[in-house]
């Protein structure tokens, strides 16, 4: 079951190491190693131009798998229950009173119960998450697919990635942001999963809603998301990378 990723990846997990796991100062020293980002950022990029050469002929499905290859274990990576105001109060009413905010560069902006987002068209996967620290697991994702919710909301012609706006507050540095570009966004396995293995989504592994873009690494599939933005640059955003990891220093583009 297991298989060998792109160079970024192996090369960052053999910087880790053998540890068990991450926590946010050590994966923010890995990046100031000599040499580190800039390796991966080169690695980024020849990744990034690789699959989208594959794209422009044919969009390929990540491997999905049976339900006896469930895993038994599923680890929830990152936040396991987020302590913001609003989040908090939103759990305690099991979500009754979430609202899941698209605006941005869109002509109509929605502001959507989970119970809207669970009536619309949906899509059940069986895929595996692969963690950049160097652990995967296989799991069942139902929810609505991106290109859904984008078609509902309709793009503005200039708008060119999605900011997905979380509830979780990581190691205290911040909310959690997360962006992909428009042609992951209208991949056909890109969905906004509110159910895991038939169940309701738990909230360790990010009740309501997140996002699963099933060809990156785990980092990238955004939990307790709360507000998609559609821009046309996150050069303005936290330190201009596109996300709570690579303003760290991971590579913003985690294809796999």
């Amino acid at each position: 079951m297991t298989r060998k990723l792109l160079t970024r990846r192996t090369a960052l997990t053999g910087i880790v190491g053998a540890s068990s796991g991450l926590i946010l100062a050590g994966c923010d020293r890995i990046v100031q190693i000599p040499g580190v980002l800039s390796m991966l950022e080169s690695a980024e990029k020849l990744s990034q131009h690789g699959q989208r050469l594959v794209l422009s002929a044919s969009a390929p499905l990540a491997r999905e798998y049976s339900r006896a290859e469930i895993s038994k274990n599923f680890k929830a990576n990152g936040t396991t229950r987020p302590q913001t105001e609003d989040y908090v109060r939103y759990a305690a009413t099991e979500f009754t009173d979430y609202k899941l905010k698209i605006d941005g560069l869109v002509l109509r902006p929605q502001e959507l119960s989970l119970d809207e987002v669970r009536n619309m068209p949906s899509r059940t996967q069986i895929t595996r998450h692969d963690c950049v620290e160097g652990w995967s697991a296989i799991g069942e994702w139902t929810g609505v697919p991106l290109s859904h919710l984008l078609q509902q909301a309709g793009l503005q012609t200039n708008a060119r990635y999605l900011v997905f706006h979380c509830a979780d507050n990581l190691g205290g540095q911040g909310l959690y942001y997360e962006s992909i570009d428009l042609v992951d966004a209208f991949h056909p396995q890109t969905i906004m999963a509110y159910a895991m293995n038939g169940q309701t989504l738990p909230v360790p592994h990010g009740a309501p809603l997140r996002l699963r873009v099933e060809r990156q690494l785990g980092y990238k599939m955004a939990k307790y998301v709360m507000r998609i933005e559609a821009v046309d640059s996150f050069a303005k955003m936290g330190r201009g990378r596109g996300g709570f990891w690579e303003d760290l220093g991971y590579e913003w583009y985690a294809g796999i």
